[in-house]
Parts: structure tokens; sequence; C-alpha cells
């Protein structure tokens, strides 16, 4: 028996939607027969054919609502909200590293985003009756790295409680808001993470990905998630067949949190 997401035709935003999971996601609702829209701060050197690309900073408002429009415009409207877009680039040292300006940049960028773009685009969906947002946050939020990331496993944790209260207020309105958290991700930047550990630590790449995962507390599952593998759970969660699911956090981290 076929697992069909029934996603064909759906309208599908994806932001941060051209490297990491972002990217493996788009693939995903493209071979669903979704009609997507990414957003990045800039435009692949080879893009998806049928892939609608907008260059965006969502960080700012005006991005935020640039892109807001051009989904109105160019799609008539949106089913699928996916708001992968993320990360830090704070500077290690712990918190007398952080002044105003890093903390801003951390927020803005993983929680303001979200917020700017869920506001620009809720009212359509709430019109229609129907509609998925799903908040990619982090594991951080609950098990955060002290040298470098307090900001973003700060804000991280606010964009966990922004969504479900988000999803108390507009579930009942036909709008579903879910969170996925997941752990180490072997994308690119983490590959290029280890890959420069390794020539630190005079290691090879599996040494380096033991660094990175007793960094961690470790990752029983031995090893860290797949792009494709986070976007598989994104596509099924953003699916009719997930249609009961609202409010709730799955976190996807072969295990590394290690409480219930």
């Amino acid at each position: 028996m076929s697992f069909d997401l029934q996603l064909a035709d759906k309208r599908v935003l994806v932001t941060g939607g051209t490297r990491g999971v972002g990217s493996a996601t788009v693939a995903l609702m493209v071979a669903a027969g979704a009609r997507v829209m990414v957003a990045a701060r800039s435009l692949p050197e080879s893009p998806v054919d049928d892939v609608r690309y907008v260059a965006a900073d969502l960080s700012t408002a005006t991005h935020a609502q640039t892109l807001a429009d051009a989904v109105h415009e160019q799609l008539g409207g949106i089913d699928v909200l996916v708001n992968v877009v993320g990360g830090s680039s704070a500077p290690a040292g712990g918190f007398a590293a952080l002044d105003d300006a890093e903390w801003s940049k951390e927020i803005e960028l993983n929680l303001m985003s979200s917020v700017r773009l869920d506001r620009a685009l809720l009212p359509a969906m709430i019109e229609q009756g129907s509609g998925v947002i799903i908040h990619v946050t982090s594991i951080q939020r609950v098990l955060p790295l002290p040298e470098a990331t307090i900001a973003y496993a700060a804000a991280k944790a606010a964009l966990s409680t922004y969504s479900k209260a988000l999803s108390k207020e507009v579930t009942p309105r036909g709008v579903r808001v879910v969170r996925v958290s997941p752990g180490w991700i072997e994308t690119e930047a983490a590959v290029a993470l280890a890959e420069r550990l390794a020539t630190q630590a005079n290691t090879d790449y599996a040494g380096a990905q033991r660094i990175i995962m007793d960094s961690l507390g470790g990752i029983p599952l031995g090893r860290p998630a797949k792009p494709g593998e986070v976007a598989d759970l994104i596509g099924f969660l953003a699916s009719p067949r997930a249609a009961s699911i609202s409010g709730v956090e799955y976190v996807i981290d072969g295990g590394t949190v290690p409480t219930v």
C-alpha cells in the first residue's frame, strides 16, 4: 500500500529552503506534487524546477512582509507554512560575549522571523478555514550549550512557547500549529564543522563526529539525523494524514535529550 501524503496542489512556503532540512523539505514537497515557494537570503545556484524563489532576510520586518505579499501574488494564498529558517552566528565565550546586538540578532532570526510571517499569512488561512504551520525549533531549548548558543537556545525556547500559545488560538479556527525539534543534523554546515574539528583534533571524520556527540552528552542512536529524515517528519505533519495533530512538539534527535 502506498503512503500518499495527500499534498498534491497544496500551496507550500518553506523558509530557509535552500540548504539542510529546508532543502530536503522542498524536495519532499515537490515530489508530493505541492506548489512550492522557497525563501532564503540568497537564491540557489541550481534552483529546483517548478519552485518559486524569493530572496528575503526574514530577520527584518520589511522582508517578511515582502515575502507574504509574494505568497499571495504568486500562489494565491497558502496551505502550509514551514518555518525552517534559523541558526546562530554568535561568538564563543559564554554570556559575557553576547552584547545586546548579538541577542537581538538571535531573537530576530530565530523567533521574530516566524512571528512576523505567521502574523502576515495566518489571516488567509483562518479565512479559508484550513492550514498548517510548522515551526522548526531545537532540542537546545531544553539542552542549551552555554559556550556559544545561549541566545539561540533562549530564542528557540521562546519560539516553542509562542507556537503552543498560537495553536490554542488558531486550531479551533482550522489551522494546525506543530513544532519539530531536531537534535544534531548532518547538514552541509554540520559536515563542515566536523571536518574542521577533525583537522584540529588530528582525527578522521568519524572521530570528529564522536567529539560532537560527546559534547551533546551522547546520541544513543550513534549518529546525527539526516536532513531527509527530518523532512519526512515535517512532510507527514504537514499532510492531511496528521489531521488530528496540533499544539505538540516532535523531537527527532536519536535519543539525545536524556529526560522525558
